[in-house]
């Protein structure tokens, strides 16, 4: 089974309009926010074998304030490419992870991020996580899915089951 872990970058700060989009930091809200994530994923035993990271500001803030509370020593590799990335993008980065890595994390941005979950949620996914996805895919949201799949090269549209899609207020 391979198990992926989709989490959008914590909330952004717009308090200076002359930074460009990829430069832009955490707002407070987010730094709040992204520890509070990965406690649950932690508690859930959601820890990550690898992580692919986006290497805009905000994605990489949101995994520095990840990192420590999920413990251990994980591999992150750090990749231009996943900056505003599509699905097609994204799926074809993860079906190049490493046999190794069971669970794989990508902290990434939307629509992108929204619209992976919905494109890899196959039939056996669970309704209440896939209405919660219909309504949105905020900062800090995280989802999960798992796919019977012996390495990730394997994996496809619609074959993945969505579990579930947590956002931060879920557990305020």
């Amino acid at each position: 089974m391979r198990r992926l872990i989709l989490l959008r970058h914590a909330k952004s700060s717009w308090d200076d309009p002359g930074l460009d989009d990829f430069d832009r930091p955490l707002a407070p809200r987010g730094r709040a926010a992204a520890p509070l994530m990965a406690a649950y994923l932690r508690e859930k035993d959601l820890v990550p074998d690898l992580v692919l990271c986006s290497t805009a500001r905000r994605a990489l803030q949101t995994w520095e304030l990840v990192s420590p509370v999920l413990g251990g020593e994980v591999e992150v590799k750090y990749l231009n490419s996943l900056y505003l990335a599509s699905p097609s993008r994204l799926i074809t980065t993860l079906r190049r992870a490493p046999e190794s890595a069971a669970t794989v994390m990508m902290i990434g941005h939307n629509p992108g991020m929204e619209d992976t979950a919905a494109a890899l949620a196959g039939p056996e996914s669970k309704k209440k996580a896939i209405k919660k996805l219909a309504q949105k895919f905020p900062t800090a949201a995280v989802a999960q899915i798992d796919f019977e799949a012996a390495n990730w090269g394997l994996i496809d549209r619609g074959g993945g089951r969505l579990v579930r899609l947590v956002y931060p207020k879920d557990l305020a």
